[in-house]
């Protein structure tokens, strides 16, 4: 799938495979775990923090289950629930801005990135359900 590329020498310019997408969503997951870590210790703060990292990291975990699919329906379902995880940290990003529970300069990189992993996985799943359908087709 073509983005602008953040990956290894080894990926062309302006492709991201499978190894860097997974990579890719992994560092998501860390950024949010330590974003999560820095969020005051209240009770909205508490809630924030587990919402917050078990969302980011099932991002990372069914993508890579998505990659193991034994069928393209299964890695269309897949890449739904990753993109309903990642939609959820975009939620839990802009209600920590929302909330001021930290600064806006902590949290828009980690905004930039969910926006930029959406439009990955919906680009990628709207390719999945083409090839099926032709695949159907014939």
């Amino acid at each position: 799938m073509k983005i602008e590329s953040r990956c290894e020498e080894n990926v062309p310019l302006g492709y991201m495979d499978e190894k860097a997408l997974k990579q890719r969503t992994k560092e998501f997951a860390h950024r949010c775990v330590k974003l999560s870590m820095a969020l005051p210790r209240t009770y909205l703060g508490n809630h924030i923090q587990g919402q917050l990292i078990r969302c980011s990291t099932s991002v990372a975990s069914n993508y890579r289950a998505a990659c193991i699919a034994q069928s393209k329906a299964s890695f269309v379902s897949k890449l739904s629930i990753v993109l309903e995880e990642v939609d959820e940290a975009h939620f839990w990003l802009e209600f920590i801005i929302d909330e001021q529970l930290l600064s806006q300069n902590r949290v828009l990189p980690l905004l930039k990135e969910v926006e930029e992993l959406t439009a990955i996985f919906m680009s990628s799943r709207k390719t999945a359900r083409k090839a099926k359908e032709l695949s159907i087709e014939n």
